[in-house]
């Protein structure tokens, strides 16, 4: 067994969270142990690691619609001393905001998300160009990074999105609001979005209706007149409720949205309490998305990756033996032939020359069928190859294929992956209950299940054979 060299981007996140998350440390060895069983299966290189699949950074998106409330939001709450956000209503860029010690803040091109696997968009130029060729190339057309002075920042990353009214439903369009919603810990939705209807307002309320129940969405209204008189915060709240209700969102934390209260009095501060106490949880809320990637990584090496090429290894057995028939057929139908011109039926049944003439059958059968075999894989290659591209898989699914092109498992008709065997599925199985065993430990943090211990005063042989309850008075 070849030992995997210890990848350096895991090196730096268990520097990060060597003092402050003892979670996410147990659970970057799980991560090595899952890529060493994809590196012993030819799936990934020296140098990649599965962790790169999902940003390990706590992630605040913003939804929002035609209005200008999104973007007076984010600049009031990183502060309206700098033009932090930088962000116009008619924008057409996803972009991604982190906390800079810089004075002024600096706008980097999409590229600097799309190479560096910190980033929640790492690696999306590939997505992009199969959904729309060319799209690839365009990635700084669609996204930025914004490096901003705010100490709000500080620890996370904020992705403000297009104002989903100006922007046009395009596949690329579509894909990166659904890639922003599905990576994201905490997505606030500003109520504008629902005041109108487009094609692309109305696949971002699907998403959020399908995504409801991960209680990662807070609805921010916009309304003035919750700013002058606080006791119509309640009734304006309960009348989205039902409107939202009405298009089968039922779920998600209603805020009046606070930065409207500096317009209408400068003088007075602005009340990011709820929101603050919102964010206090994306920590760990990052803590559970990241243990919940890391199983459904262990889950999709056996229910995605085995399968395809499970089901490359049948379509190439079928091909290969249809081949193998085919060929065989033409030499039955010389047989035939050589029977009525020549009758050579005497000689096959002859007890000397018809064992060898099937000797040399035979011996000519397995190296054609080999030969067969190896012709129609590389087909299968090639198929599993768009296969991967298609299903956005960092695995290569050739590399195992390739396994099974041993000469034992060409003749034989064996079916499954050689890799697929006890040993793959109880190594597997172990790190899926060390995964498990990591998300009890955080839940454990908020609640012991655990029986008290109760303290022995007496030796076992001396203890009496009831309870005595005076002990816990």
């Amino acid at each position: 067994m070849t030992e995997k060299t210890a990848n350096k981007y895991l090196d730096n996140l268990e520097k990060n969270f060597s003092h402050d998350n003892p979670v996410l440390l147990r659970s970057i060895k799980i991560f090595h142990d899952l890529d060493q069983i994809e590196y012993e299966l030819g799936l990934i290189e020296d140098e990649e690691t599965t962790a790169t699949k999902n940003s390990w950074s706590p992630i605040i998106s913003f939804i929002g619609g035609n209005s200008t409330a999104k973007a007076r939001f984010i600049n009031s709450y990183l502060g309206d001393q700098q033009t932090t956000s930088g962000i116009q209503a008619s924008t057409h860029k996803f972009s991604v905001l982190l906390q800079s010690s810089q004075t002024n803040f600096a706008t980097l091109p999409g590229t600097a998300l799309d190479v560096d696997p910190r980033y929640p968009f790492y690696q999306i130029s590939k997505k992009m160009e199969q959904l729309q060729k060319g799209e690839g190339d365009k990635v700084n057309s669609h996204l930025e990074l914004k490096a901003i002075n705010s100490e709000r920042l500080k620890g996370k990353l904020f992705i403000d999105s297009p104002n989903l009214g100006a922007i046009p439903e395009t596949p690329v369009n579509s894909m990166l609001i659904k890639h922003m919603i599905e990576n994201s810990d905490l997505v606030l939705v500003f109520t504008d979005i629902f005041g109108t209807s487009t094609p692309l307002l109305d696949e971002v309320i699907q998403h959020i209706e399908q995504d409801q129940d991960s209680n990662k969405f807070v609805f921010l209204v916009d309304e003035p007149i919750a700013a002058i008189n606080p006791a119509k915060a309640n009734e304006i709240i309960l009348t989205w409720q039902r409107k939202l209700a009405g298009l089968n969102i039922t779920t998600g934390q209603f805020i009046i949205a606070p930065a409207q209260q500096n317009s209408l009095n400068p003088q007075s501060k602005i009340d990011f309490s709820e929101i603050d106490q919102r964010m206090t949880n994306v920590s760990l809320d990052r803590t559970y998305r990241v243990l919940n990637t890391l199983e459904k990584n262990i889950r999709d090496l056996e229910e995605i990756v085995f399968s395809e090429v499970r089901q490359g290894i049948r379509l190439w057995k079928e091909r290969s033996n249809l081949s193998t028939l085919v060929f065989l057929s033409f030499i039955a139908i010389l047989a035939i032939f050589a029977e009525i011109e020549l009758g050579i039926l005497e000689l096959l049944i002859d007890p000397i020359i018809g064992p060898i003439s099937l000797v040399v059958l035979i011996a000519i059968l397995i190296p054609t069928h080999i030969l067969i075999s190896k012709v129609h894989a590389k087909f299968i290659i090639t198929k599993l190859n768009a296969r991967q591209k298609e299903l956005h898989l960092m695995e290569n699914l050739a590399g195992l294929f390739e396994k099974n092109m041993s000469f034992t498992r060409m003749v034989l008709p064996i079916y499954e992956s050689a890799e697929w065997n006890k040993k793959t599925k109880a190594r597997l199985a172990a790190l899926t209950e060390k995964t498990k065993d990591l998300v009890q430990s955080l839940n454990d943090i908020f609640g012991n299940y655990s029986e008290p211990v109760v303290p022995q005063t007496q030796t076992i042989e001396n203890q009496p054979n009831y309870l005595d309850l005076s002990k816990f008075k």
